[in-house]
């Protein structure tokens, strides 16, 4: 898509009232209306944590770690990013306080600031809008969202930045989109607009007058109360908009929108001229989540599945495989270490598919491999991401090729037989962050493999997350227990992907697939993965009939 003439537009999305609002969808849901009103838009989180990136962080912290076709270990509002627009995404999409700090005070030993004292206005600032400022020339309108809530102390620097930079580009060229929420109080059966109007309040203190409000609820908003909040926040009524709470996906949310207009708001303040929209595409995908033909369970075994942004990413190409075969995927979260305490048969029983997620640490380990048996052992379509590839060939090793303690260096370093070990490039790597095999890399498929038939050609590229691989002295005894090496890197080293040949699915990558799935066109393995899942039950439900006779 071309670039429109003329300047660079800006969009600034923050959120105030409570954290986890839904800033990333929102400013998502915006970035898909604004594509399909012709415009070429591109994306970008702030953060306000001191971690330089998210990569060391705890998944109960802060979720999913969304990693980048450039090797950047991002937040996992990237991820909603990739899946409603498509915005090129590179390590200027994402930074927080600690990137920005740590780049500053790099500059200021090697001497770049010449003796000046170096404070957080001018320098600190300056440094987060030559950020912003950077994605500027590949796109028409450039969306920056800011992380936390407007209020926090945290983010203060980031707002300054943004106040500062509405006074350098011209009028017209920026716009302030504030998210909040109305919340309900039972007892009074009421919505609540004094939280926003303090929110509000709050970022005019900054200096910010947003322009546009959207309000969270999970109520329907009354007119007269949507007119109240505009007037006591100083935002024009028909620039005040409600993000209801959605019934059947969060892909209904930029619809919702659309539906009351925001998009043409967008476009008369930033004085854009556009043309049409077509949703076609968008809508028929929704119309599949909120009437499937059919429905499936799918068990997804790992260690945080208490915490559902752990494995976003995840979570949504299951949901993207089933809209690829019009049904629903129903998803059973199995925790790997109660696997390890009470067995795989009564806590998996029923599903027809088990995918095993990736993770770090050896918690859980004899549960994700005692799934592979499971799943290996009753023919139940078995998809292994990362951790869930190399522990299904510590199953293999240990229980189709008899070699007794089996296991991964990572978790038994004096290992008999390490049919996991670290990567030769990792072995002389101290320092955690951002030093893992990360980003984008090339594999060529094997020709009539289950997933090169899936894919449809023979060279692929995926995105990978690990320091661990499959220890190559024990290829060809896994060969010739009926293991398909189906995906190697191109000189032949590494282990992409593996499959079994007597086996309807059984697919494991070192990559992972989740990052390159979006709802209107399915991650290929997903969409297999889902398809075996729905064979798997009819032919159960088949013979369960046959037995009922």
């Amino acid at each position: 898509m071309a670039r429109r003439g003329g300047p660079t537009k800006h969009i600034f999305v923050t959120g105030g009232v409570v954290s986890s609002l839904g800033k990333g969808l929102t400013a998502a849901s915006i970035g898909m209306l604004l594509e399909h009103r012709g415009l070429r838009v591109a994306m970008q989180k702030i953060d306000p944590y001191i971690n330089v990136d998210p990569g060391t962080m705890s998944p109960y912290q802060h979720g999913e770690v969304y990693v980048l076709d450039d090797g950047t270990e991002t937040d996992l509002d990237l991820g909603h990013y990739y899946r409603f627009t498509n915005s090129p995404l590179t390590r200027d999409s994402n930074f927080t306080t600690g990137r920005v700090y740590f780049d500053v005070i790099r500059k200021e030993r090697r001497g770049d600031y010449l003796g000046k004292t170096v404070q957080v206005v001018p320098h600190i600032t300056d440094e987060i809008k030559q950020r912003i400022q950077a994605l500027a020339p590949s796109a028409d309108v450039v969306i920056t969202e800011v992380g936390g809530t407007v209020g926090d102390i945290e983010s203060l620097p980031f707002l300054e930045a943004i106040r500062q930079l509405t006074y350098d580009l011209a009028r017209g060229n920026w716009l302030s989109i504030h998210l909040t929420l109305l919340p309900y109080l039972k007892a009074s059966g009421e919505l609540k607009t004094k939280p926003t109007q303090h929110s509000v309040g709050k970022l005019r203190e900054i200096g910010i007058q947003p322009q546009i409000l959207v309000c969270r609820a999970e109520r329907d908003v009354p007119e007269e109360m949507r007119i109240k909040i505009a007037r006591f926040c100083n935002v024009a009524e028909e620039a005040t908009f409600v993000e209801k709470d959605v019934a059947h996906s969060i892909y209904e949310i930029p619809l919702v929108l659309r539906d009351q207009g925001l998009d043409r708001e967008i476009l008369k303040l930033l004085d854009i001229d556009s043309r049409g929209s077509d949703f076609t595409e968008w809508e028929e995908m929704v119309d599949v989540l909120r009437d499937p033909r059919r429905e499936v369970e799918v068990a997804l075994v790992g260690k945080y599945i208490d915490l559902q942004d752990a494995y976003k990413s995840k979570y949504e190409a299951l949901t993207h495989g089933g809209v690829a075969n019009r049904a629903k995927v129903k998803v059973r979260r199995v925790a790997a270490e109660a696997i390890e305490d009470e067995g795989p048969d009564r806590l998996l029983d029923g599903v027809s598919g088990v995918l095993v997620a990736s993770g770090f640490g050896e918690r859980g380990i004899e549960g994700k491999v005692a799934t592979s048996r499971w799943a290996r052992t009753h023919s139940v379509p078995y998809f292994g991401i990362c951790l869930g590839m190399q522990t299904a060939c510590i199953d293999i090793a240990r229980n189709v090729l008899g070699l007794e303690g089996a296991h991964s260096t990572e978790f038994a370093p004096h290992s008999k037989h390490p049919v996991i070990d670290l990567m030769e490039t990792q072995v002389q790597v101290t320092d955690k962050g951002g030093t893992m095999r990360l980003g984008a890399y090339p594999c060529n498929l094997r020709a009539g493999s289950h997933s090169q038939r899936l894919y449809g050609r023979t060279e692929i590229s995926e995105r990978h997350r690990h320091r661990f691989e499959f220890n190559n002295a024990y290829r060809q005894q896994f060969e010739a227990a009926g293991v398909v090496f189906a995906g190697l890197s191109p000189d032949g080293k590494l282990v992409e992907i593996i499959e079994l040949r007597d086996h309807p699915f059984f697919v494991g990558t070192q990559f992972h697939p989740e990052f390159r799935s979006r709802p209107t066109l399915a991650h290929p393995l997903f969409k297999g993965f889902i398809a075996a899942a729905l064979r798997f039950q009819e032919r159960r439900s088949g013979v369960e009939a046959l037995v009922g006779r």
